[in-house]
């Protein structure tokens, strides 16, 4: 027993001086007194403990305080994040929607055949190999798609069903070195041929007569005269106009109506042979368009 009591003297010190006070004012109920020398001498001891454990005590608290109000804010915080992004993604998602909108109106807006059905249809794969400039997209042999359908988009001609298979087909593009289809200046009526280059920013005039009057930036069309593609659709503008002192062709480029680099939805149109024509229009939505996917 005296040992334990000499192990925890001190610390049986410092309660006795704590409790002291305590049992002083329990012991005297109402009455009050003067302290006398003890009673100073106690509290003078006592008193800069007390502090010292009211200060930890609240330190800690206070401690605690912020410790939880800063994980309440960082559960906010993320609670807020995640709400951000979820509507910065519905935002974009409604903006995309917007966009995909007006392609496919302006697609539709765009012409009117005489004869046949068109086929609308996205593009969904595009051909790696730089030598062979052809893109995919999800309509095929079940949906009346055949080769040597042209394929075009609001802009213009993008090209021509290279092959067709149940559901899906490649279309080659008019930047493609093998494609070629007739054209017509659109201001003077002459006739020409156009090729790819394998450049998809860039295709070949040939056969203009190099006494013709060709300009640049002058619009041409198809022909018609191919048995590919209607007449009257857009190929592109004139460029780089150059004619020669000698020969009987002009040399000249054309720049692509379309932006080949950017197709997402194309519409297919019966080949020449079988509508008959195309009659470009602005205002009139094609009775028998079939739905795209």
């Amino acid at each position: 027993m005296l040992a334990l009591l000499k192990r925890h003297r001190e610390r049986l010190l410092v309660l006795a001086l704590l409790a002291y006070p305590l049992f002083s004012l329990l012991g005297s109920g109402r009455r009050v007194r003067e302290p006398n020398l003890l009673d100073r001498g106690l509290l003078g001891v006592s008193a800069p403990i007390q502090r010292g454990l009211v200060a930890g005590i609240d330190g800690v608290a206070s401690t605690w305080e912020r410790y939880v109000s800063l994980r309440r804010v960082e559960r906010d915080n993320l609670a807020m994040r995640q709400e951000i992004a979820a509507l910065r993604q519905a935002v974009s998602g409604m903006q995309e929607a917007r966009t995909e909108n007006e392609r496919l109106r302006r697609l539709l807006n765009y012409a009117d055949v005489e004869a046949g059905p068109l086929v609308a249809a996205r593009v969904v794969g595009i051909n790696p190999d730089p030598n062979h400039l052809t893109v995919r997209i999800d309509r095929g042999e079940s949906d009346g798609v055949v080769r040597n359908m042209p394929v075009v988009t609001a802009d213009g001609v993008v090209g021509q069903v290279l092959r067709a298979t149940n559901g899906s087909a490649d279309v080659l593009l008019l930047a493609d070195p093998n494609s070629r289809l007739g054209v017509r200046v659109q201001r003077t009526r002459a006739r020409a041929g156009a090729a790819g280059t394998g450049d998809e920013h860039l295709l070949r005039l040939d056969y203009l007569a190099r006494t013709e009057d060709l300009e640049e930036g002058d619009p041409v069309v198809t022909s018609g005269t191919d048995g590919v593609y209607p007449p009257g659709l857009m190929v592109g503008h004139a460029s780089q106009v150059q004619r020669q002192g000698a020969g009987m062709f002009l040399g000249a480029m054309l720049l692509p109506a379309v932006d080949f680099s950017r197709l997402e939805e194309v519409l297919l149109l019966p080949p020449a042979a079988q509508a008959g024509g195309l009659l470009p229009r602005a205002a009139k939505v094609p009775a028998r368009v079939e739905a795209m996917p």
